[in-house]
């Protein structure tokens, strides 16, 4: 597995990053009615304004009205403009976004635990029981068991799998991959032939259901290659636009299928919605994802614990409690 660089052309700045988060409304502007100053709420990266074309299909959780385009961010610093990340920006004391990408939750969440449901949960879990809609019995696997991995993970088990492999190079995460339902665990780093032929021997031909959660294009190629010929569903959950993606013709016309998953097929709104009623009904796990807890002072702490592989996720409050 390679890191692959990015380079700054492929961003605009200055720029305010963060996408997953939660909070409370200080304001709102003109126009908006379905939220008042006090409530809770969740940012979304992908909007869902109820209206356009993608929002009115069952097809797809995309939509046409995605907030806040870069010119038109409400964010500035000593009077020049700054660039809002995905139209969120949420390491940030403050921000302002587009009323169709916020989901108002519960007043009893938690937020310093919800605000995990901006992304990586629903990334993940979505794309096993959404995306490919894992079979009750069926055979997984899933590349990278960072949190979205972990929520992958969670979701096959929920839908029903019976064998759940977990594929990481930090042996580290085994044990946590395990707490979420994982019941085999690969090392690629321990095997002298492709990962790809390491499942496909442990599985008789192939997995029925593969989730590559990394963002990387050669193990997305392994992902797909690892599973059975005739009905085997692989998922792209990590994300990458830097390299092109390639395999050999014959492994889709032999019947795979090889497609890709954006906040896990969950119509943004809604499904953060249904997510928190779930956790709140202890459906689904979210505390177990959190390994550290630090201010927003300390975000270079936090990043630099998920480069080392230490953190799963770590929660960043505004001040200390």
């Amino acid at each position: 597995m390679t890191k692959e660089k990015v380079s700054k052309k492929d961003f605009n700045f200055p720029l305010v990053l963060g996408h997953e988060a939660a909070g409370i409304v200080e304001s709102v502007g003109p126009g908006v009615t379905e939220f008042k100053q006090g409530d809770k709420v969740i940012p979304i990266f992908i909007s869902q304004c109820r209206e356009c074309r993608f929002c009115k299909s069952p097809k797809t959780n995309l939509c046409d009205n995605s907030g806040m385009p870069e010119p038109d961010s409400r964010l500035t610093c000593k009077g020049k403009k700054l660039i809002q990340y995905m139209g969120t920006s949420t390491f940030s004391e403050y921000t302002v976004v587009n009323q169709n990408a916020v989901a108002k939750v519960d007043p009893a969440a938690p937020l310093d635990k919800v605000c995990l449901l901006g992304c990586g949960i629903c990334t993940g879990y979505g794309a096993a029981v959404n995306t490919a809609k894992v079979e009750p019995g069926s055979t997984c696997a899933v590349f990278g068991l960072g949190a979205v991995g972990l929520a992958a993970v969670m979701g096959c088990k929920a839908a029903g799998a019976k064998r759940i492999i977990a594929v990481d190079t930090n042996p580290d995460k085994f044990d946590k991959a395990k707490e979420f339902g994982a019941t085999e665990f690969v090392n690629p780093n321990d095997h002298d032939k492709p990962i790809s032929q390491v499942l496909s021997d442990m599985t008789s031909g192939g997995v029925d259901y593969s989730l590559e959660c990394i963002g990387n294009v050669g193990v997305m190629r392994s992902a797909l290659e690892s599973c059975v010929k005739g009905w085997g569903i692989s998922v792209i959950v990590g994300f990458t636009n830097v390299h092109d993606l390639s395999t050999r013709p014959v492994q889709l016309l032999l019947g795979r299928t090889w497609t890709g998953s954006a906040f896990g097929g969950f119509k943004s709104k809604d499904g953060v919605q249904q997510m928190v009623k779930a956790y709140m009904d202890k459906k689904i796990k979210v505390d177990e994802f959190i390994t550290h807890n630090l201010t927003l002072n300390e975000v270079n702490d936090a990043i630099e614990l998920l480069k080392q592989g230490k953190s799963i996720r770590t929660v960043m409050r505004i001040s200390p409690e």
